[in-house]
């Protein structure tokens, strides 16, 4: 499986040490870190990597977790908390079918301090919560080391893939053109767009959009923009006499009329 385990903002060497180890441990071998706060390669980071020391200097930096998750198809952030406007955190053996189908998954986990923060968690398809004692409290490694291991686990058992989603950031751009056509429209308002979109975003994400399906939904919103400039530059919502649209619907085809 081409999993990546994605590490946002994180602060301590040695931890980053231990969850490269507890990857290779698990079988996992791609390491990504978001605008990590300490030298991944120092000498705690290394001596805590011990066999993983190549998998520790194999990592790739990303300014940001949207440039992590680009080439993902599949996006499962780590929290233990409930939050607001975000589905809940799913037990995981619900999301473990969704990762194996997966061609390029990743596994994003928090700050040690923090954990993920909103704005990460809505650039993840699905949460998931480690099952724990009520104590739920865990270090960076031991939630790498549990996630993987219940991903990863009988990784040769994986049923066939039969379809190619679409990557991170072609949803991403997709969200981005659907917050622009929204507020076009007065559909929502700067103040409540953040929550509209959530909403919007739960209920595609779980539609495994492929590529040509995101393509196909942007025809959709570049045809908006287009009614509305052409709209307002006629004074005018009705349709012009002779109007017709191509079938996937980008732009406004002649009719044909003869004479």
């Amino acid at each position: 499986m081409n999993l990546a385990v994605v590490l946002v903002s994180p602060k301590t060497p040695g931890n980053i040490g231990s969850a490269a180890r507890a990857m290779l441990n698990m079988g996992a071998h791609d390491l990504r870190l978001v605008a990590p706060r300490c030298d991944h390669l120092d000498s705690q980071a290394v001596a805590m990597a011990v066999h993983a020391a190549d998998l520790l200097r194999g990592a790739r930096i990303y300014p940001t977790l949207r440039e992590a998750l680009a080439d993902r198809d599949l996006s499962v952030g780590t929290s233990a908390r409930i939050r607001a406007d975000l589905p809940a955190p799913q037990h995981p053996a619900q999301v473990r079918p969704l990762v194996r189908a997966a061609a390029a998954p990743a596994l994003v986990f928090g700050p040690e301090e923090t954990g993920l923060i909103n704005s990460d968690l809505e650039q993840c398809q699905v949460t998931v919560r480690v099952p724990t004692g009520d104590y739920a409290s865990l270090n960076l490694a031991q939630a790498v080391l549990l996630v993987c291991y219940e991903f990863l686990q009988g990784v040769d058992e994986q049923p066939e893939r039969t379809r190619k989603t679409a990557t991170r950031d072609e949803m991403e751009s997709m969200y981005g053109h659907l917050r622009e056509t929204m507020q076009l429209i007065g559909y929502t308002d700067a103040v409540r767009a953040r929550h509209t979109l959530r909403l919007w975003r739960a209920m595609l994400d779980r539609g495994l959009m492929t590529s040509a399906e995101t393509r196909l939904f942007r025809g959709l919103l570049r045809q908006v923009h287009w009614k509305v400039g052409d709209a307002a530059a006629r004074g005018t919502t009705e349709p012009r006499a002779t109007e017709s649209r191509a079938e996937d619907g980008t732009a406004p085809v002649d009719a044909g009329q003869d004479g």
